[in-house]
């Protein structure tokens, strides 16, 4: 399922939606990679992405930010020497949405490529 996603695109969200309920998030995850994570207060969805050296580091975080371009929807980041932390909300709805879901499935599949 996550390659379903993964082929998906963003659609832009300017409020006036409801954020995912947490059984919609919870299914989603489940097209995610393992690694991913749900913050408690279910918000948002995390993944640390580990790399053997810095360049390996940039070049990922320049791939998610690409993705991020391409599909209108930005994550945060959090870029370390051997380490980059994605981070998926949607802002303007205080929760999560289907955007947050197809960006992560598509960050999957670049560090499944990457490999």
């Amino acid at each position: 399922m996550s390659l379903d996603l993964a082929q998906r695109r963003c659609e832009p969200c300017e409020g006036g939606v409801e954020p995912l309920r947490a059984d919609q998030s919870s299914t989603l995850m489940d097209a995610l990679h393992g690694d991913w994570s749900i913050s408690d207060d279910g918000l948002k969805i995390v993944r640390t992405f580990n790399f053997p050296a810095y360049s390996r580091t940039l070049g990922f975080a320049n791939a998610v930010a690409w993705v991020a371009i391409a599909e209108g929807h930005h994550p945060v980041l959090t870029v370390s020497y051997g380490s980059c932390v994605v981070s998926y909300t949607t802002h303007v709805i205080n929760g999560l949405s289907d955007s947050d879901f197809i960006c992560a499935a598509k960050i999957d599949r670049l560090a499944a490529d990457s490999n």
